[in-house]
This record gives structure tokens, sequence and C-alpha cells, in this order.
């Protein structure tokens, strides 16, 4: 069996050191290692709406001396036309790894149990791993280095109940964080998803808890991250969703009672006026365009690094399922 990255707590919290150390040799060097030279083909599929995620996919693979095949998810009816699990018997014979941006974890786990090459999880409805690592990358490039992330305060606060929220539980434990979730009451996280983190955070010093106080979730933090309120496929939910959002919005009044060095962060696209002002958005504390860039760099290291894990019987990490 390849490794996979299906969700955060798929690297343990070593590994997520490894590859977080890698996308800083990325950012330095783009071309430091080039382990898809030859051209060696990564398949690359959309089932969602994508900007961020294309470009920094797409141009890490060619940078790193590969082809990506991009493939529309919507006119391969993954799932529809043909099973998942007869398209990853297909593709996996055909490319050194695949990623996926698509909806339902079920379908890019099977994905994985069927391909035989490493599977990255680019997006589903409760994952967002990616996007997180390009974010720790991010908090460290200006928060004092990888070596300084553990005992940082993480502040998100938005949709408790979102795959950004859920990714950064279980990806900010791992790194040692105390993650604070501020969100709606009706609003929270999957408790699954809450109950591994803090298994998670025992064991790496962090912390997690989730508050319906944006206030408290801000006080003293050292990052203040947000995200849309509404999420892809809750379009028709809008206008109720919105809300009960309204207390949580970033602007410069809740940013305040942050640390007076903190930075903002923001996975995009952002809709200034409602998760985040406009004034936050574009002042100084804010890094989103580096968190932005960082994809490309994160992206790279964990493809790097799942492509030189020896394949064998690799049991989910402990506590995982």
């Amino acid at each position: 069996m390849p490794r996979h990255f299906l969700r955060d707590d798929d690297l343990s919290p070593a590994e997520q050191k490894e590859v977080l150390e890698l996308t800083v040799a990325f950012r330095e060097d783009r071309h430091v290692r080039t382990p898809l030279a030859g051209p060696q083909s990564v398949a690359v599929i959309f089932d969602k709406p994508t900007l961020r995620t294309q470009v920094s996919f797409t141009t890490g693979i060619a940078e790193m001396g590969g082809y990506p095949l991009v493939l529309d998810g919507n006119l391969a009816q993954i799932g529809t036309r043909e099973s998942v699990a007869d398209v990853a018997r297909v593709i996996g014979r055909q490319v050194s790894a695949i990623v996926w941006r698509t909806y339902g974890q079920d379908r890019i786990e099977e994905m994985a149990e069927r391909s035989g090459v490493p599977v990255v999880n680019a997006l589903t409805d409760d994952f967002h791993p990616c996007q997180i690592l390009a974010d720790l990358a991010t908090t460290a490039l200006h928060r004092g280095g990888v070596d300084a992330l553990a005992g940082q305060t993480f502040a998100y606060v938005g949709d408790g109940s979102n795959n950004m929220a859920h990714s950064y539980l279980l990806g900010g434990a791992t790194a040692g964080l105390h993650v604070r979730i501020g969100t709606p009451a009706a609003y929270p996280p999957a408790p699954e998803i809450l109950a591994r983190a803090e298994e998670i955070a025992a064991s790496t010093g962090g912390s997690v808890s989730v508050t319906d106080d944006p206030v408290a979730a801000v006080s003293g933090a050292d990052v203040v991250a947000t995200d849309t309120w509404v999420s892809m496929g809750q379009e028709s939910e809008a206008s109720e969703r919105e809300k009960p959002f309204v207390p949580f919005q970033v602007d410069a009044a809740l940013l305040a009672g942050a640390r007076p060095d903190a930075i903002v962060l923001h996975c995009l696209p952002a809709y200034r006026g409602k998760e985040i002002s406009a004034e936050v958005l574009e002042g100084p504390q804010s890094v989103v365009w580096d968190e932005a860039e960082h994809r490309l760099h994160a992206q790279k290291a964990l493809l790097a690094w799942l492509l030189a894990q020896p394949d064998e019987d690799v049991a989910a990490p402990e506590g995982r399922r």
C-alpha cells in the first residue's frame, strides 16, 4: 500500500514537520527536488470549482519535472458513469499519483483503497488538509519558523462545522498548536473530529477548544483565520446561514483582541464585508497572499514526501478511525 494524504492526521507530528521543512526548502529553491522527472504524470481531478488548487498543483507538478494530467470530474462522471473503484484501477496503472478535489470523503477513501498509487485530498466536504499545510507554513514563516509552531495560539472564527474547521483542529493539534474554534452554537465541529483532535493534542502539548464567543476565541491569539460562511454546495442556504455569523466577522474591532503582531489568514475566495472586512483583508496583518503562494510549496513538498515513502502495509495512524 502506498502512503496517502486523505485527512490531516494521516501525517504523524514528526512527518508533518518533515513536510513543512521541505515546504520551506521548496520556497527557497522551487526546483530543490524533481521526483517526477521523466516526466511522470500526476492525475489532478476536479469535481468542484477551483482556482488556487488547480494553479498550485499543476504548476508544482510541472516544476518537479512531471506532467499534470488535469481531468474534469464532471465530464468523467466518477461514481455515476463508472464506479470510483473502476476509475481508480484505470488511472492508477497510468500515473504516479492522484490528486482529487471532490465531495464526500468516502469517495477519496475508495479511490485510495483501489488506486495503487498515492492519493491526495485536494478538498472534500469534510477536510481541506493541503490548505492547512500551507497555513502552517505561512504561520512558520511569519512567527519564528517550523520549530516555533508548537505552543502558538491559533484562532479560527467562522463555520465550525466545515472542512476548514475540521482540518484546523486535526492539523493544528498535530503541530502542537492551541486551536480555538469560534463559531455559533448551531455550527459546531463534528464530535468525532473534535475528539480525535483532543487525542492528538494530548500527545503534542497542544490543545483544542470550541466557543460561541468570537471575542474569547481571538483573545491573545497569534493567528486569526476565517473562511466563507457559505461553503460550496450551500449557496441556496446563504440568506439563512449568514445572519448567525455576523458577530463573527473578522474586522478591526475583533482583531484588536488578538496579539498586536497577530497574522490573519483566509483560504480564499474572500467575501469582503461578510466573514472579513476589506480593512483587515488588505491590512498590514493580513498574510493571505503569502498563504495562497504557499499552497504551491506545501503541495510540492507533500507530493515529494509521499513519493519517497516505500510501498508497504501501512496501518492508519493510531486512533485515525
